[in-house]
């Protein structure tokens, strides 16, 4: 093993003194994430023995412990080439005490339940299964990490993005001096995705050499740190305000505010701002904002692109059920395609943890008389109906209080039916819905307020709600029609005939109160025939079509029914549709793939990122009142029409992440686009140029212009991507919010990777302006 090149053994004088230093850089760094000292911080940092669990034969002792950076977590391994792995806290999605993963109630028995955590991880990295010597270490641990994931998720910007430069430059720091050459601040350049040619670095590194020693250390280091992150369209937007003794008093801030961010803010708020993010004690004293409150401002909530008064339950949530889009799931148990890929647990708790209030389970015929799920005629994996139920139990109130639907597509015999209710009854208890609100029978929805913490059964019922108060008595079973998505091919093969008919339990039907499953047949028939808890699902060729058709009809029938809208069965790779155009005509349920990453996803978590991100939006008045005759393809005059001109700049990012983490000189050529989504009017997409070889701090200074008609149904779109003029560009980062919730002015935009998460310190800086047109 010659090709394999050792560091030389340390004395012991060397090791003792290189642990001294790592204590010390821990000790920074928790002091930067405000936990120093802390216990629970020290315990993560000392380590410990845990036992990993992969398989009844795979179980293996390992040491895991904190590295001095305070966001690493290093795990010893047996692997030759892999001795030293690691993952990052801000990969962890989440840390779950007990047997609660598929994995550890399969391969450990539940003696050990208090001794058991696991670490799930964002995206499709498969959890860690963990076992500790005793329960009081398995709390410390699962307690511990919490903290830290939370502590370092509530840091701001401006925060994450120093706890990640410096870091950066520690890892440069190859032979471990505490200096830096300039052979090591090149490799620290292309780690924060800068390239520079060897004049310029030569050129800052004589800047800040100021001993001229040919290395940087202590104060030179931060030298070439505040070179490093200078902002210059920060400096003249400062300078244009600071007009008091070179900064901003309480009166330039104020102007600031009113005139740059349009806010109706007053004197009081601008103090405030000041008393919150002044850094320097004796600015804070002459109520002055320096550049670095003013900057510290600017990378909080106040300084975000969304409405900070968007971001808890802002909406009137007295409303019926059917006034709001629902966040909802297609095929929820599916972890990955919709032929093969396996079904799971997890797809429901990842989905329910991102607020998704609609979750869809296809129940049949299991063995040992217990009913599965899986997807029919498939050869994806089963998992039992009692288990899904537990897990919905379990975290379906965990992100938002709301109601959650369960939508059943029942396949299954009589017999598993009755045991299938029995589970739903037994499991969900008192938080089941098995008879209407009140006294007398409803006319309408009961609203998401009068339902918090509560689920109802999507299905087919045998009667009519009102036998619950005519004491109509049906007989045990009766039959229905078998509603069969899985054989609802658009490409002309189907699995088997359709419209056949199957036998409901009494007990099964029984618990469908508000969602009662019906097939669609006009929308004359429904609203003739048809009772508010009727609905109907529609498969996504059908909805665009009545949408495209019928719009004003479709609105209507949504203004006092709930409709569901699914993909083409031809989607077999869990593609997703575009759910904009079922939003606009009013569809509450536009059920999606959540576990493809995907634009359309990306539009659906920036639908319902305001309002708590609790799953429910409420729809434009538009859309709920009788009388409206909105139709969006046409937009005739009404109160929808709002005509706006949306000036969007964009000014430049910060430390978008490497894509291509595995070639070392690659660097990101970053160019953003901004989109619009609404009515077809309003539909447009706008690009900058690239900028060559700069993911640290690209700028580029360029200014879009939108016509807005109906901006109560826009969506607004960033997209980052690097540019390659050979194959197609690469997405980098995203995010997306209603036009209505953006806030004017200088603003910061975070960014999220393609499944949906945060990157840390990455971000846009952009200045916005939505004006009434003249």
């Amino acid at each position: 093993m010659s090709c394999l090149h050792k560091r030389p053994k340390r004395t012991k004088s060397q090791e003792e003194a290189l642990q001294e230093q790592l204590r010390k850089v821990a000790q920074e760094n928790g002091k930067r994430l405000g936990l120093e000292g802390d216990p629970d911080l020290q315990f993560l940092l000392v380590g410990g023995e845990l036992l990993k669990i992969r398989s009844s034969s795979w179980k293996r002792n390992r040491f895991y412990k904190l590295q001095e950076d305070c966001r690493t977590l290093w795990h010893e391994s047996k692997k030759t080439f892999r001795r030293n792995q690691t993952f990052s806290i801000d990969d962890i999605e989440s840390v779950r005490k007990g047997r609660q993963s598929e994995g550890l109630k399969k391969h450990t028995d539940s003696s050990v339940e208090e001794k058991c955590f696991s670490i799930i991880f964002k995206g499709h990295k498969k959890n860690l299964d963990l076992m500790a010597p005793n329960e009081e270490e398995a709390s410390r641990w699962v307690s511990s990490l919490e903290k830290v994931k939370k502590t370092i998720g509530n840091l701001n910007r401006q925060q994450k993005s120093e706890h990640w430069i410096i870091n950066c430059m520690r890892k440069a720091d190859k032979n471990e001096d505490n200096k830096m050459t300039l052979k090591e601040l090149k490799h620290f350049l292309r780690q924060i995705n800068v390239e520079v040619d060897d004049t310029y670095a030569e050129e800052i590194f004589k800047k800040c050499d100021k001993s001229n020693s040919g290395s940087l250390e202590g104060a030179e280091i931060r030298h070439f740190y505040d070179l490093l992150t200078h902002r210059e369209e920060i400096d003249v937007i400062y300078s244009n305000y600071a007009q008091t003794q070179g900064q901003m008093s309480v009166s330039d801030l104020l102007n600031f505010l009113l005139n740059e961010q349009r806010e109706q803010a007053t004197a009081e708020d601008a103090y405030k701002l000041i008393e919150k993010y002044e850094v320097d004690e004796t600015a804070k004293q002459k109520k002055h904002f320096t550049k670095d409150g003013f900057l510290m401002y600017l990378h909080n909530e106040e300084g975000s692109i969304l409405n900070p008064a968007h971001i808890p339950v802002y909406q009137d949530m007295s409303q019926p059920l059917n006034h709001y889009y629902i966040s909802s799931s297609h095929n929820t148990y599916l972890m990955e395609d919709q032929l093969k890929g396996p079904s799971s647990t997890e797809a429901y708790i990842k989905a329910l943890t991102k607020s998704c209030r609609c979750v869809e389970l296809d129940c049949w015929d299991g063995a040992n008389g217990e009913p599965v799920i899986y997807h029919g005629y498939t050869i994806t994996s089963k998992v039992l109906f009692s288990d899904v139920i537990k897990a919905i139990k379990d975290y379906a109130f965990k992100t938002s209080d709301y109601p959650v639907i369960l939508s059943l597509e029942n396949h299954c015999t009589v017999e598993q039916q009755k045991l299938m209710a029995h589970y739903l009854i037994s499991i969900l208890g008192d938080a089941l819905v098995t008879k209407p609100l009140g006294d007398t029978m409803p006319t309408n929805f009961p609203s998401p307020e009068e339902l918090k913490g509560k689920f109802l059964i999507k299905g087919k019922r045998l009667n009519k709600l009102d036998a619950f108060f005519h004491n109509n008595n049906i007989a045990e079973e009766g039959t229905v029609s078998e509603e069969d998505e899985a054989a609802d091919c658009e490409n002309g093969q189907k699995a088997k005939p359709k419209k056949s008919k199957i036998k409901l339990a009494k007990q099964l039907s029984d618990i469908v109160i508000y969602c009662k499953s019906v097939h669609f047949s006009g929308f004359e028939h429904a609203k003739d025939s048809q009772g508010f808890y009727e609905m109907s699902s529609f498969k996504e060729s059908k909805a665009f079509n009545l949408a495209e058709t019928s719009a004003t009809a479709y609105i209507h029938h949504n203004m006092d029914k709930l409709s569901r809208i699914y993909p083409a069965g031809s989607r077999t790779n869990s593609s997703n549709y575009n759910p904009v155009p079922m939003w606009n005509v009013g569809c509450q349920i536009v059920a999606l793939n959540f576990q493809t990453p995907s634009k359309e996803m990306h539009l659906n978590q920036g639908r319902f990122l305001p309002n708590g991100t609790c799953g429910y939006v409420l729809k434009p008045e538009f859309q709920r009142s009788l009388s409206s005759q909105f139709d969006p393809n046409t937009l005739a005059k009404g109160p929808w029409l709002k005509r706006k001109i949306f000036h969007i700049m964009v000014i430049s990012a910060q430390q978008l992440p490497k894509i291509n983490k595995d070639k070392h000189k690659s660097i990101v050529d970053p160019l953003v686009r901004v989109e619009i989504y609404g009515v077809p009017a309003d539909n447009a997409s706008k690009e900058t140029h690239y900028i060559d070889n700069n993911g640290f701090n690209p700028m580029w200074n360029e200014s879009f212009q939108f016509n807005i008609h109906v901006p109560e149904l826009a969506m607004l779109r960033f997209v980052v991507e690097d540019y390659d003029s050979t194959s197609q560009n690469d997405l980098i980062g995203h995010y997306c919010l209603p036009v209505t919730s953006v806030q004017n002015g200088y603003r910061h935009v975070p960014l999220l990777t393609k499944r949906g998460d945060v990157i840390c310190s990455a971000g846009l800086f952009v200045h916005l302006m939505l004006m009434d047109a003249q």
